[in-house]
C-alpha cells in the first residue's frame, strides 16, 4: 500500500522531516532493509545526542514528552532519557519546521529553544537480551495536546512505524495500560502476544505487556477498512475466555492462565480497534 499526498499530506511536506536522535555507536547498520515499505523516503534529520550543541533539541523532545505524559503522572525523568534511551537504544520521531507550525502547536508545545527544527512526535526503543528483542520505551506525540484541526493524522503511529522500519526491528515488547487510547495503536504493528495481562510490578498494575513479530501487513491494515481480518481468523481460534479491560479480577484471572503455561494468548487487532475502550475482548489462542 502506498501512502499519498491526498491520505496523508503532512508526511509528504518537505518542511517535515523524520528524525534519528542516536550516539554514533548506537547508529543502525543498512537502516529500513528489513521492512518492505515505501512510505519513508526522505533522509531523516540526524543528530548525535552525546554532542553538547544538540542539547537544545533533547530539551525540545522532553518538552514534548513531559507535556504529554504530566497528565498520568508518566513524565520521563531527564536521567532516564539519557540512561535508559539515549546510551542504550534508539530515539526517532517527526520534526517540523518552526516557521510552518500552526500558532496552537506553537502556543501548545512553548518551545524552550529557537532552533528550526522543532520534535512533534517521539518513540523509543531499547534492544533487550532476549532472542534479539528491541522494547519500546516511549511513544508520544503532538495529537495528544492540539485541537483535531492542528493535528498531524496518524503521526503516533507512522512514528512508530518509521522507527521500527528504520531500526530493523523484528521483535517488539512494549508496555501500555488496558484503558489507553494507545492500545489501538500498537495492536497494528503484527500478530499482539499477551505476556501480562496483570502487572503489579508496574506502577499501575492493569498494564498490559505485549510482544509482535513486526509484520508490515498489520501496518497496511491500519488503513483500510478493519472488517474481519481472514488471516487471524485461519491461525487463531478463540481461547474460551474473555477479559474486561476495567475488570481487575478478568486481568488477574488472564494472568493466571498465563502463569501457569496455558498461553501463548493472543488478541485481535480488529477487535480492539473497533470496540470502544475496555469493552470485553475475546482471547485467542494458535489453532492446534
Amino acid at each position: 500500500m502506498n501512502l499519498s499526498k491526498e491520505n496523508i499530506p503532512w508526511l509528504f511536506n518537505d518542511d517535515v522531516r523524520p528524525y534519528v536522535f542516536v550516539r554514533n555507536e548506537n547508529q543502525v547498520k543498512n537502516p529500513g532493509t528489513l521492512h518492505k515499505v515505501s512510505w519513508f523516503q526522505k533522509e531523516p534529520l540526524q543528530m548525535d545526542p552525546l554532542r553538547m550543541n544538540e542539547v537544545e533539541f533533547a530539551n525540545e523532545i522532553l518538552n514534548l514528552e513531559t507535556k504529554a505524559f504530566t497528565a498520568s503522572n508518566m513524565s520521563m525523568p531527564r536521567w532516564v532519557f539519557y540512561d535508559c534511551a539515549i546510551m542504550p537504544g534508539f530515539t526517532a520521531g517527526f520534526a517540523v519546521r518552526r516557521k510552518s507550525l500552526s500558532k496552537k502547536v506553537i502556543e501548545t508545545l512553548k518551545p524552550l529553544s529557537q532552533g528550526e527544527w522543532l520534535p512533534i512526535s517521539l518513540f523509543i526503543i531499547i534492544p533487550g537480551m532476549h532472542q534479539g528483542e528491541w522494547i519500546a520505551h516511549n511513544l508520544c506525540s503532538i495529537n495528544s495536546l492540539v485541537p483535531k484541526e492542528d493535528q498531524y493524522w496518524s503521526l503516533g503511529f507512522l512514528s512508530k512505524a518509521f522507527s521500527l522500519w528504520y531500526a530493523n526491528v523484528a521483535t517488539q515488547c512494549g508496555m501500555t495500560q488496558w484503558t489507553s487510547p494507545s492500545l489501538k495503536l500498537h495492536c497494528h504493528y503484527g500478530r499482539f502476544e499477551v505476556l501480562t495481562a496483570f502487572t503489579p510490578v508496574h506502577s499501575y498494575a492493569h498494564t498490559l505487556t505485549y510482544r509482535v513479530q513486526v509484520s508490515t501487513e498489520r501496518w497496511e491494515q491500519f488503513f483500510k477498512d478493519k472488517g474481519d481480518d481472514p488471516h487471524f481468523n485461519n491461525l487463531y481460534s478463540p481461547a474460551g475466555f474473555t477479559v474486561i479491560p476495567s475488570a481487575e479480577k478478568t486481568l488477574i484471572d488472564f494472568q493466571s492462565r498465563i502463569e501457569s503455561g496455558e498461553g501463548p494468548f493472543y488478541l485481535s487487532a480488529t477487535e480492539i480497534f473497533e470496540k470502544p475502550l475496555a469493552s470485553e475482548l475475546n482471547v485467542y489462542c494458535l489453532k492446534k
